[in-house]
């Protein structure tokens, strides 16, 4: 593994982060440029109609968080689907992470299992006996910041809690924006770290850590990678390193990690300009999906300026800077592809919007029977940007199919739920996520504490 140099000393923040040069002169290369394909109609399409029920939550779920700029996101939210075909749904509550077992069908299946303390929900894995949640736990440091953890429960007793940050590794994690995945014989945790000593020190990156499963850290990963890492996506290998992107706020872009962390010759997927708020949303609530075909492809989607100049920033002493001068104003839903776990399919990200004063947030991605990913995004028209987001007018929330060449393979469709986190992929290829039963408004930015629901609705798709 080789880590990534260390960049000029800066903070994670919640706020927008201007570029060192503004822009770049319109004779410069183009740099990341998209295959056109056709934009998305709203007209109805035959199928992709999706099934719901209503989960009664036992504490108030805040269903907003406060995004760059005070920018409205859902509040993550995960679903899993267990071997046996049951399911975990995973939201926060002000007692801790609850944890809600459902059936197949997605009913309640029982009482919740709370872990208590916990912060965040940065990942879940469902097991048969339970589950295993990437979290944070309260901690001891000079920031005074909590630690990134890996809790496992099973048949609901805590089996282990293993802090994947600390002194002896000098680093914190005050927020995730995580991965956790599992392949059978050993978990991967992706997440944000805050340096807190050694060369690091007041910096953010990204860490990979394995965990066996009792528990114990394992070789593999690196302790430094994405600075800042603004978006994670992670897939588990049945065999070395978990393939894995990041969203590079320094190199501005797109880059794959998998093994390496992220030094400077990390492939490029899509530049981008990567300012923590310019595309701190690319990937929604920056935990991105990454889909593997069974020929050993991998599909992402995200919400992209897209780039139409790029160069290297000679106002960065480290070189690893760049400057990228965006395509749009507002970011489109773009799909890209990787031929292996190490390298980015040939061609660049492909866009599959084009309209200018629509703004597409919340882009996910799930694999949709043998052959073809559902497409999903939510649309703000009448869009009015500043500093890299964006409010409007809500305009539905949209599902689409593509096949593995990016081309469209439905019409869209809008439809009356949302997906507030992970989506869980059953046995039969169903897709269930949780919702929350009500209409966004993206017309202003969140400010002061976040509404409450005591209800989330499970939606179900079939291929």
């Amino acid at each position: 593994m080789t880590s990534a140099r260390r960049s000029t000393s800066h903070r994670r923040i919640r706020g927008a982060r201007k570029p060192v040069i503004a822009g770049l002169a319109a004779t410069a290369a183009l740099v990341g440029a998209w295959y056109a394909t056709a934009g998305a109609s709203t007209t109805a399409a035959s199928g992709l109609t999706p099934t719901t029920s209503t989960v009664t939550l036992a504490a108030k779920f805040p269903y907003l968080t406060a995004g760059y700029n005070n920018s409205r996101e859902w509040t993550r939210t995960a679903t899993a689907a267990a071997p046996d075909g049951t399911l975990r749904l995973a939201w926060p509550a002000s007692d801790g992470i609850h944890v809600t077992p459902l059936t197949a069908a997605g009913k309640r299946a029982g009482a919740d299992t709370v872990v208590k303390g916990a912060k965040e929900v940065g990942g879940l894995v469902a097991h048969n006996d339970g589950f295993a949640l990437l979290t944070r736990v309260s901690d001891t440091n000079k920031w005074k910041e909590t630690a990134a953890a890996i809790v496992r429960y099973t048949n609901g007793k805590k089996t282990f809690q293993t802090k994947l940050t600390g002194t002896s590794t000098n680093d914190t994690s005050p927020t995730l924006d995580g991965q956790l995945t599992w392949n059978g014989a050993k978990y991967g945790a992706y997440f944000v770290v805050h340096g807190a000593g050694g060369f690091a020190d007041g910096h953010f990156g990204d860490k990979m850590q394995y965990i066996s499963a009792k528990g114990k850290k394992t070789s593999g990963g690196w302790s430094w990678g994405c600075s800042h890492n603004e978006g994670i996506a992670l897939y588990p290998e049945k065999t070395g390193a978990f393939t894995s992107l990041c969203f590079d706020d320094w190199r501005s872009g797109l880059f794959v990690s998998t093994g390496i962390g992220a030094p400077d010759n990390a492939p490029v997927v899509q530049r981008e300009q990567c300012w923590a708020g310019y595309c701190g949303g690319t990937f929604a609530g920056r935990t991105g999906d990454l889909v593997k075909s069974a020929t050993g492809r991998y599909a992402t989607a995200f919400a992209s300026r897209g780039a139409a100049s790029a160069k290297k920033n000679p106002d960065d002493s480290s070189g690893r800077g760049w400057t990228v001068t965006p395509q749009t104003g507002t970011h489109q839903v773009a799909v890209a592809f990787l031929k292996n776990r190490n390298t980015p399919a040939a061609g660049k990200a492909i866009r599959l919007s084009s309209t200018k004063g629509t703004e597409h947030v919340n882009v996910r991605l799930a694999p949709y029977g043998k052959d073809r990913l559902l497409l999903s995004w939510e649309s703000i028209k009448n869009a009015k940007c500043k500093a890299g987001t964006c409010t409007g007018t809500f305009a539905g929330t949209h599902l689409r199919l593509i096949d593995w060449n990016g081309k469209f393979q439905s019409a869209d469709k809008v439809v009356d739920t949302r997906i507030t986190g992970d989506i869980a992929v059953q046995k039969d290829g169903t897709l269930t996520w949780a919702s929350v039963p009500v209409k966004p408004s993206y017309a202003s930015a969140l400010t002061g504490a976040s509404p409450t629901t005591k209800t989330l609705k499970i939606t179900r798709l079939t291929p």
